[in-house]
């Protein structure tokens, strides 16, 4: 079962390569509204440090081959030895939807992961570090598409961690194979007219055991969690010009009026205002 791609055919994300090579001394990389981060250091260590009140630890020391991916904008140094350097690959990640993006909201503040640990990636950081230290024709094209690439293995490997605890979220559903078929589904249909009885028979559970298992893991209502997919999709559809008839009957709502409704319930704000004041 594919869990990842209905999530990314319709809130994409972009990759862009910005630096490759060694670091010395202090870096500093500032928040960006809506933007996120994803390194590799292929050689040599660091120290990753956060401002107090960040909700990090002030303090990471990385002493390995290791992926650093922060899905939210948070500012942070990375501290080499200049003696030893690091040799690094950088690049910065644009979701569809900002923050609002869903598998932003449900990702972990800051993701470490030890290179040796993702089977399968070795030949894409091959690829990678090969494009990033010559110059040809396509090579930034070609390095953007490996970063997104490297942050697709890296999802998948979250979710195939049978004993690592996710946050509380989306994650969390769509590593647990029942949930999974029933997000799964909700992701590539959102038009279906979706009942309870519904959402649990795709997850082969019954209705009264789908219902807490869900809200257990993705801490909100199967019915909750389907309307703000659905409101998230008519967000990024109407920032792209279509229209909201066309929207209602791809969403499942009876008309315009009733997504208007709903829209407007749950941003306090009507189409027409958010688009002016956000789109």
């Amino acid at each position: 079962m594919d869990r990842l791609s209905p999530l990314f055919e319709r809130f994409r994300v972009r990759a862009r390569l910005f630096h490759a090579g060694p670091l010395c001394g202090v870096t500093q990389f500032d928040a960006q509204p809506g933007r996120s981060f994803l390194h590799v250091m292929r050689n040599g260590e660091m120290e990753i440090r956060h401002a107090a009140g960040s909700g990090l630890v002030e303090r990471i020391v990385v002493s390995e081959p290791s992926l650093v991916f922060y899905p939210r904008p948070l500012a942070h140094d990375f501290h080499n030895a200049p003696a030893e350097g690091s040799d690094f690959v950088c690049a910065t990640l644009d979701f569809d939807a900002g923050v609002a993006h869903p598998l932003v909201r449900a990702l972990p503040p800051l993701v470490v992961l030890p290179l040796a640990r993702v089977d399968g990636i070795a030949a894409t950081l091959a690829l990678l570090f090969g494009e990033a230290e010559r110059v040809r024709c396509g090579q930034r094209l070609l390095a953007d598409r490996l970063f997104e690439v490297l942050l697709l293995q890296l999802l998948r490997w979250m979710l195939d961690q049978r004993d690592a605890v996710l946050p509380l979220g989306l994650l969390r559903g769509l590593s647990d194979p029942r949930l999974a078929r029933a997000l799964t589904a909700l992701h590539a249909r959102p038009g279906v007219v979706w009942s309870l009885e519904g959402m649990a028979a795709e997850a082969g559970m019954s209705r009264s055991r789908f219902a807490p298992a869900f809200k257990a893991a993705v801490g909100q209502t199967p019915a909750d969690y389907l309307s703000q997919w659905r409101l998230a999709i008519a967000r990024s559809e109407l920032r792209a010009g279509k229209p909201l008839k066309a929207l209602a009957a791809e969403l499942g709502y009876a008309n315009a009026s009733a997504l208007s409704r709903r829209f407007t319930q749950q941003t306090g704000q009507s189409p027409r205002a958010w688009l002016q004041r956000d789109g």
